[in-house]
């Protein structure tokens, strides 16, 4: 209903435009920019400075269960949209006149309109009563496991605000929502699960929460193995998320012995007129005619591989290995399997110098040729596996695709070095070094938070050079953003800034303020930058 009713208002703002002989914006018109009523977003949202009486800038959960009245509401909402589209919001779009769209387009655009309010017309307002799918997760959280820390993942943020305000009315407490525009998503999952965290001198027992309701902002980069439970309150497109999701929770140091996961499915009737199941198939079955059946994602019956698919079972999803598990914990699990197996190992490994390598035997296929694996510490101190074949080419980036070539036996037989092995090594640290560099150097991606802060207030301090808008505590802030990596809290407050296209004197005020707060940078008064280092390396010989 609500995906219906932004779709409404964005043909409206359209509308606005071709009637009045004004531009149209082209580009995202997201929720954040188009609904007031979405709670994590009231204070930098489009509705943050209007004055309406009916929809105020810090409505939040209340405002979040409504709907639009009318059409002269969805109207009006729309004339004050585009306002602020062709106000301080003009550098996200693009803009094209009126005059190069024909007439009909008007007329096309209020017949949509009239179909899709008679659908909400005829659907009327919604009844969380009557919500089968809520009374199921109700049960599953006071009745299956009352006690138990849940973890609760939702595609959409509307559904995050939904359950954050339904579900407390009826008996479940200690619950929070976290979406990609919430505050500060780490410190609920801090909250959440302070053990793995080690924050747990931080997190008071009147803090902590039991139940944490969240889209996958929090499916990738989060310790949450205090929980052992995950719910998929519903089914992702991509369904490697799945695995993604569970992965939060199925990491060293669970202490449960079983990892549960449960999943909605849609009832048979919404299947029957949505076709989930059926449409799943068809994309797997235009997958084998397109790539070839020895391409094939599954083989065997498609309906079974989808049954399999939304249960995980084991080596469904060989294909996707580099996101199945976290790199770190898989590396740590060989290691532990390795020195419980030969406790001796420990010592002697710890004790081998760097740039130590040995070779061993290796049967090429055409995507696996002979070469060297090196495994590298960058100048930056992240680590860094790497794959060249004979000539020096870069065969694959894929880490898990690297260990697992690397993998032996202790009794497997170490060859003569290939000739060319130092001179392979010596590339791959080069290769390493200059992608690094590419990719940003000290700031990281050109793509994110660091990079984007620094080059955009570097920019402005040059502007207000003499300026009273000039400080030496600006200059400091640029200079420590260069040098030292955010906290992940201030990564991604600025991500959402500079994606909501923030004004440069605003980011700086906001980049002080958390250098004030102490908010800002990890700094450390002794980092030095390093140089490359190369750990180990091992030849792939077929010389044996």
């Amino acid at each position: 209903m609500l995906s219906v009713e932004r779709h409404i208002l964005r043909n409206y703002v359209f509308l606005h435009a071709l009637t009045s002989g004004l531009e149209l914006p082209i580009g995202t018109q997201d929720a954040q920019l188009l609904d007031p009523r979405i709670n994590d977003v009231a204070d930098d949202a489009l509705w943050a400075e209007e004055d309406d009486e009916d929809t105020p800038a810090d409505a939040g959960d209340d405002a979040a269960g409504q709907t639009f009245a009318s059409a002269e509401d969805f109207a009006k909402r729309a004339a004050d949209a585009y306002q602020r589209y062709a106000g301080p919001l003009r550098k996200r779009f693009k803009w094209l006149r009126p005059g190069l769209f024909v007439p009909a387009l008007a007329q096309h655009l209020r017949e949509d309109i009239d179909a899709l309010i008679a659908v909400l017309q005829k659907s009327g307002p919604w009844d969380a009563d009557r919500d089968a799918k809520l009374r199921a997760l109700v049960r599953l959280l006071t009745k299956q496991h009352p006690d138990d820390k849940v973890l609760v993942f939702t595609q959409f943020a509307d559904t995050v605000a939904y359950l954050a305000r339904e579900l407390p009315d009826r008996g479940v407490t200690c619950l929070e929502g976290v979406t990609g525009n919430s505050d500060d998503p780490t410190a609920l999952a801090w909250r959440f699960s302070p053990e793995s965290n080690e924050k747990r001198a931080k997190v008071t027992p009147a803090q902590e929460l039991r139940v944490l309701i969240a889209t996958d902002v929090l499916s990738e980069g989060q310790n949450l193995q205090d929980a052992a439970i995950v719910v998929n309150y519903d089914l992702p497109w991509a369904i490697i998320r799945l695995v993604q999701r569970a992965g939060r929770v199925d990491r060293i140091g669970q202490k449960a012995d079983k990892i549960l996961c449960y999943s909605f499915l849609p009832a048979e009737g919404i299947d029957r007129i949505i076709r989930l199941r059926s449409r799943v198939t068809q994309r797997l079955k235009e997958n084998a005619e397109v790539v070839g059946t020895d391409e094939a994602f599954f083989e065997g019956d498609p309906a079974a591989a989808i049954h399999n698919l939304y249960h995980e079972k084991a080596g469904l999803l060989d294909g996707e290995t580099d996101t199945e598990v976290d790199l770190a914990s898989h590396a740590y699990q060989i290691w532990k399997d390795a020195i419980t197996a030969d406790p001796a190992l420990e010592k002697v490994i710890q004790g081998l110098p760097n740039v130590v390598y040995s070779t061993k035997a290796h049967t090429p296929t055409p995507r696996t040729p002979e070469g060297v694996l090196v495994y590298l510490r960058t100048a930056q101190g992240n680590d860094s596996l790497a794959w060249l074949d004979r000539k020096g080419k870069s065969i694959s980036e894929s880490q898990f695709a690297i260990l697992d070539a690397a993998a032996c036996t202790p009794d497997t037989p170490a060859l003569p070095r290939h000739a060319k092995h130092h001179t392979l090594v010596k590339r791959a640290a080069e290769n390493a070094a200059e992608e690094e560099k590419q990719v940003g150097g000290q700031l990281g991606k050109p793509t994110g938070a660091r990079f984007r802060t620094y080059e955009r207030l570097s920019g402005y301090a040059d502007k207000v050079k003499g300026t009273l808008f000039a400080s030496q505590e600006l200059l400091r802030a640029i200079e420590e953003i260069y040098r030292f990596p955010l906290f992940e809290s201030a990564r991604d407050t600025l991500n959402r800034q500079l994606k909501a296209g923030i004004e440069e004197n605003d980011l700086a005020d906001l980049v002080l303020t958390l250098r004030r707060e102490g908010r800002l940078c990890q700094v450390q008064d002794d980092m030095v930058r390093q140089e490359p280092q190369i750990i180990c390396s091992l030849g792939l010989s077929t010389e044996h």
